[in-house]
């Protein structure tokens, strides 16, 4: 078990939780939103109340780990506990052969010797233990603080294409159901996760990573809405 939890330590891009975030991106999206005058001004020409509601998607978490920014900075939090991750590895490499001294070798071990290595097991266990812990705590602290500055700049962007495109209702799809109230979704017709990215990375200038540490020129935006495409044709519906 904590083999497969060094393996996933670092896996940043695909594995970290991004639930606190999801949870408050209405909340942040919802701030962004112009407030209503403390009074009516009769001056101003009513608004027009749509007769049909146009009901969008986004996928919070793919939308910030999609980013040029979000890529770039997971990938250099990556580099940065590499280190610890190989330390973890070592650690777990030394507890693994005494633990594999112990059921070989326990039948032949005095009292005395069959007991400190018992504790020794022991204590390397709990230093372990709490060295993953650490670095666990220590790695999504950062991961959080990555997508939250992402967020913040995010949602406005998604506020004003949902405006602009006439969306009335914006939904969140990083969980699916039934930990999401949503049901159903057909994304090639409604999600707008891949335009928001879009736009985030053409405003934000900042070059597309690539595994070998160079970067692509950011994208820009298609023209006409300031979006691009729809990500590729997929359904989403609840498991059966």
């Amino acid at each position: 078990m904590k083999s497969v939890l060094l393996r996933v330590l670092m896996a940043a891009a695909g594995t970290f939780a991004l639930s606190a975030v999801a949870q408050t991106s209405g909340t942040t999206a919802a701030s962004n939103l112009p407030s209503a005058p403390s009074s009516p001004v009769s001056s101003s020409p009513a608004v027009p109340v749509p007769t049909t509601s146009k009901v969008g998607t986004i996928n919070i978490q793919d939308a910030i780990l999609a980013t040029n920014e979000g890529l770039r900075d997971m990938q250099a939090l990556q580099k940065k506990f590499e280190p610890k991750q190989s330390e973890l590895k070592n650690q777990n490499d030394e507890l693994e052969a005494l633990k594999k001294q112990l059921t070989t070798q326990q039948d032949k071990l005095n009292e005395d010797a069959l007991a400190k290595l018992k504790k020794d097991i022991e204590s390397k266990q709990k230093l372990f233990d709490r060295s993953v812990q650490d670095a666990q705590e220590e790695v999504g602290s950062q991961q959080q603080d990555i997508a939250s500055r992402i967020l913040s700049k995010m949602a406005p962007m998604i506020v004003k294409y949902s405006q602009d495109n006439g969306y009335t209702l914006i939904v969140d799809t990083s969980k699916i159901w039934p930990q999401s109230p949503v049901l159903w979704w057909n994304a090639e017709a409604i999600d707008i996760t891949k335009a928001v990215v879009d736009i985030y990375n053409a405003q934000s200038g900042v070059p597309a990573p690539t595994p070998g540490g160079t970067a692509k020129p950011a994208t820009k935006p298609a023209s006409g809405t300031g979006a691009a495409k729809p990500a590729a044709p997929k359904s989403t519906e609840a498991p059966k």
